[in-house]
């Protein structure tokens, strides 16, 4: 750099602010002792593996298996940068393809994109979606509809989404039974769309909802969020009139996060393709008669006018897609359909157990539940969840977090990983906070 000492680099820095003594930092360490301070440090978190999970409330606490992790990190897939180039390879091209058509057979829709940031984007990109196609022709040409009980973060995804748009977000009410109300679904026919989830945010399955597309007609877009592994067992909604279908990836491929990348899934009917956000490969022929992978309807930023364009979904979206393609693939048909049966076989079970005890019951008794299910304690729920965090028992969800009134529900979910053991520490550590509430 051609300067003499340390003093003559600092030299722009005021001596009156200048420290003159070094900084107090530890001596150098070994590769060794560097690994060994770590693993103290990172003992004080809490992971899901550790102790009994019964934590969802919109993440899985799924098993992804050791290959999924060893195929993404290769080099024909590993990189930030995700591929729309015209120089991508064919083989990145049919890995894209594959999980559009995996994700097609799924949800029973003709058209898939190639994934979207998480499934709250993903339903307000499915709203925006529907206003452009039928904003001209509805009667209520300013009006959404979304379920009461979309998780609230959620809800105010979709209002980012659309606020500038004036839309008007109306809510879908729910009878006591955790079904959406069908008599006053009449009031949603002739808006821009209605979006609702199966299961529920209360992991309610809702047998009504196979005739909404029919009461709202098909001016109306019907959006469905939905939890993908449970179409392992649930007819698909493209099945019973689903317009668009969007969801979580995450069960497949990926394990929950704080916060860390997951993956949305996007599928429409082909009225929508052209509006759809995100990127689409296509199968064709190239000038010499042969198969060829292709990026198609490129309607992106980078691509055309913005303001004439489709959302483009970057970071590498795509890589953390991949992952849940080769999960699926490894499960196939017959995998997906016993992973949905063991999460329900798990959810059943822990619903039983956690209702035998007295002073509990379920929020919505008698509906059927897909991995998870709401109940109403005789306390605060936050205090249920502190006991049973000293028992070592991740509890599940405080739903007072999502909503006040809500503030003595708690949201327990179960998946394939959950044990008798598992259940049997949550059921011992919930009747143990009622002995103690009762003193």
């Amino acid at each position: 750099m051609g300067m003499g000492s340390i003093d003559e680099l600092f030299s722009d820095i005021p001596e009156d602010i200048r420290r003159e003594s070094p900084l107090p930092l530890p001596e150098p360490q070994s590769e060794e002792e560097i690994w060994d301070d770590a693993k103290r440090l990172l003992g004080a978190n809490v992971g899901l593996d550790d102790r009994p999970s019964f934590l969802a409330a919109g993440l899985a606490r799924n098993f992804v298996p050791t290959m999924v992790g060893m195929l993404a990190t290769r080099g024909e897939f590993l990189t930030s940068y995700t591929p729309y180039q015209p120089e991508v390879s064919q083989g990145m091209l049919q890995a894209m393809w594959e999980f559009q058509t995996m994700v097609s057979e799924l949800v029973g829709l003709p058209v898939a994109n190639v994934s979207m940031y998480d499934a709250s984007t993903a339903a307000a990109e499915a709203i925006t979606c529907a206003v452009r196609v039928h904003r001209r022709k509805a009667s209520q040409d300013n009006v959404v509809y979304v379920s009461e009980f979309v998780p609230p973060q959620r809800l105010e995804v979709i209002r980012n989404y659309t606020q500038g748009s004036g839309l008007d977000i109306k809510m879908l009410k729910h009878l006591e039974n955790g079904h959406v109300d069908m008599s006053l679904a009449v009031e949603a026919a002739g808006c821009c769309a209605v979006y609702v989830e199966q299961p529920s945010s209360f992991g309610i399955l809702d047998p009504g909802l196979m005739g909404l597309k029919e009461i709202i007609g098909g001016g109306t877009a019907l959006i469905v969020g939905v939890d993908a592994v449970s179409l392992g067992i649930v007819k698909p909604p493209g099945r019973w009139g689903a317009d668009i279908v969007v969801g979580e990836g995450q069960p497949f491929g990926i394990g929950p996060t704080a916060g860390g990348p997951i993956y949305g899934l996007f599928a429409c009917g082909e009225s929508y393709v052209r509006q759809m956000p995100g990127r689409i490969v296509g199968l064709t022929r190239d000038v010499d008669g042969k198969r060829a992978f292709t990026l198609t309807l490129s309607t992106r930023e980078q691509h055309i006018r913005r303001h004439r364009a489709t959302s483009n979904i970057c970071s590498n979206e795509t890589l953390i897609a991949l992952m849940g393609a080769m999960h699926m693939a490894l499960l196939g048909p017959r995998g997906i359909e016993r992973l949905a049966l063991r999460v329900t076989s798990a959810t059943e079970a822990t619903k039983r157990a956690v209702t035998s005890i007295e002073g509990i019951e379920l929020v919505d008794p008698g509906a059927s539940n897909f991995r998870e299910f709401a109940v109403k304690l005789p306390g605060e729920a936050s205090n249920a969840l502190a006991h049973l965090d000293s028992k070592g028992v991740l509890g599940g969800f405080d739903l007072g977090v999502w909503w006040d009134f809500m503030s003595t529900c708690l949201l327990i979910g179960a998946d394939e990983r959950t044990s008798e053991s598992d259940i049997d520490a949550l059921v011992a550590g919930l009747s143990s906070w009622l002995k103690e509430a009762d003193r």
